[in-house]
C-alpha cells in the first residue's frame, strides 16, 4: 500500500491541464518577496490630495480619503505599494483583497497589508484565490477574532497557505476566466449606476424645484392642471409611533419586526415576533426616527407591500396616507432633506412626532397626476431592482465557478 500523502487539486480543470501535477502548497511569504502593512500614523485628511486607503475603501471600492504630499512621504519612507501588488484587509473586516491596477501615488493605513508581486504568481490568479473558501477559512482561523477590532498579525498573515498550479499558464487561464466575469459584473454595475442616475434626474424634473409651484416636466394631460399644493405632512398622513418588541422576539414569529436595521438593509436583516404591537397595513409608510451621528438610516422609509405581515418597532413611525397617493408620498419623504438637517453629525439624531408632521411637502392637487408620477418612478424602480438582481446572479455564478476552479480542501489520497 502506498504511503498516505496530501494532494490538492480543484474539481474543475481546463482540458489542457487535466494531466498536470497537483497544485503546490506554499506560504505567502514563500511566493512574495515582501509582505508589509501600512502606516501606523493617524491620518490627517484633506479635501484633495493623495488618495489614502483603509479597509472601507477595499471593501467598497470608493476613493474618498486624501492626505497631503508631506504626510504621504512620511508614510512611505520604506515600503511603497506599486502596480501589480495586492492589498488585503487585516484589521476589522478581514480578508478582502484588491489588485493595484493603477499608476498614481497612494498610501495605505495599518489596517491593510501589501503582498508584493513576484514572478512566482499571477496577481489576478492570487487575488482570486485569496477570495476562495479554502483561503478565507484559513485566514479566519489565524485571526484574533475576539480582539476589538478583530485582526490578523502580520507574521500569521505571512504564514497563511496558498495553493497554485506549477504551470503559470494554468494560473493565467484561471485568472483570465474570472477576470472576464469581473469585467461583465463591472459593465452591469455601470448600467445600474446609469439607471439610478436617470431616476435621480427624472425626479428633479418631475418635482418642482425649490421655490417653484410646478415641475419642469409634466405629463401632457396635466399641463393645464394648475399649481401644485404646498402643505405639510400633518395634512396628508395619520401618525403612530412604533412599540417595543425586544422582549417578544421569536425565530419563527408570525410577523416581521420593522426596525432600523430592517429598513436600512432593504429587508435583508429580519427579526420576527408573534406579537403585533403595532400592525402595518399595505400602503403605510414606515420611517426611521432615530440614528447615530452621520448614520445612513435616519428618515429612511419602507413602503408596506402587504397587510398582516409587519409589526412596527420603537423608534420607527407608521404613516398612513390620507388625501394623497401613498406611493408618491413615499418618494417625497424618503430621506427628505428636511429630516436630514436634524443630523448635526455630533449626537444621535431623534425625530419627534411634531418634527415629522411639520415636514413641508408639495404635491399635485389631482390624485390622478400623483398616481401617474408614482407609477412612472415605480416602473423605473422595477428596472433598477431587476438590474441589481442580475448583478447578484452573476456574482453567485462566479462564486460557484470559483468553488470548482479552486481546491475546496486538502484531501488525503492513499
Amino acid at each position: 500500500m502506498r504511503m498516505s500523502k496530501k494532494t490538492v487539486v480543484p474539481k474543475l480543470r481546463f482540458p489542457e491541464f487535466r494531466g498536470n501535477r497537483e497544485w503546490e502548497k506554499k506560504k505567502l511569504e514563500q511566493i512574495s518577496p515582501s509582505i508589509f502593512d501600512g502606516t501606523h500614523q493617524t491620518p490627517h485628511y484633506i479635501d484633495k490630495g493623495i488618495p489614502f486607503f483603509s479597509v472601507e475603501n477595499i471593501v467598497s471600492g470608493n476613493k474618498n480619503k486624501f492626505i497631503s504630499k508631506e504626510d504621504y512621504l512620511k508614510a512611505t519612507t520604506k515600503n511603497k505599494p506599486e502596480k501589480g501588488d495586492i492589498l488585503i484587509t487585516r484589521i476589522g473586516n478581514i480578508g478582502f483583497s484588491a489588485i493595484v491596477d493603477w499608476d498614481y501615488e497612494f498610501s495605505i493605513y495599518v489596517t491593510l497589508a501589501v503582498i508584493k508581486h513576484s514572478e512566482k504568481f499571477n496577481s489576478y490568479f492570487l487575488n482570486s484565490f485569496l477570495q476562495s473558501d479554502i483561503y478565507q477559512k484559513e485566514i479566519k482561523s489565524k485571526s484574533l477574532l475576539n480582539a476589538v477590532p478583530c485582526k490578523i498579525n502580520m507574521d500569521e498573515l505571512r504564514k497563511t497557505n496558498v495553493f497554485l498550479p506549477l504551470d503559470e499558464t494554468e494560473q493565467k487561464k484561471i485568472a483570465d476566466c474570472l477576470s472576464s466575469f469581473d469585467d461583465l459584473i463591472a459593465a452591469e454595475n455601470k448600467k445600474l449606476e446609469v439607471l439610478r442616475a436617470h431616476k435621480k434626474g427624472l425626479m428633479q424634473k418631475l418635482f418642482p424645484a425649490e421655490g417653484k409651484a410646478v415641475p419642469e416636466w409634466r405629463f401632457p394631460e396635466f399641463r393645464c392642471s394648475g399649481q401644485w399644493k404646498v402643505t405639510t405632512l400633518s395634512k396628508v398622513v395619520d401618525y403612530e409611533n412604533g412599540k417595543a418588541h425586544e422582549n417578544e422576539l421569536s425565530e419563527d414569529g408570525k410577523y416581521i419586526v420593522v426596525n432600523s436595521k430592517f429598513i436600512s438593509t432593504a429587508g435583508e436583516i429580519k427579526k420576527y415576533s408573534n406579537s403585533a404591537n403595532l400592525l402595518a397595513f399595505e400602503g403605510d409608510i414606515l420611517m426611521v426616527l432615530s440614528d447615530v451621528p452621520n448614520g445612513r438610516a435616519i428618515a429612511k422609509c419602507f413602503l408596506v407591500d402587504k397587510s398582516q405581515t409587519y409589526t412596527v418597532n420603537q423608534r420607527i413611525c407608521r404613516l398612513t396616507p390620507r388625501n394623497a397617493v401613498g406611493l408618491l408620498l413615499f418618494y417625497v419623504i424618503d430621506k427628505n432633506n428636511y429630516f436630514l438637517r436634524y443630523d448635526d453629525g455630533v449626537k444621535q439624531t431623534n425625530l419627534r412626532k411634531d418634527d415629522v408632521l411639520a415636514c413641508p411637502i408639495i404635491l399635485p392637487k389631482d390624485l390622478k397626476e400623483q398616481q401617474k408620477i408614482a407609477d412612472c418612478l415605480s416602473s423605473l424602480d422595477d428596472k433598477i431592482t431587476a438590474q441589481a438582481e442580475k448583478i447578484e446572479a452573476l456574482k453567485m455564478h462566479k462564486k460557484g465557478l470559483m468553488q470548482g476552479l479552486f481546491p475546496a480542501s486538502e484531501e488525503v489520497v492513499k
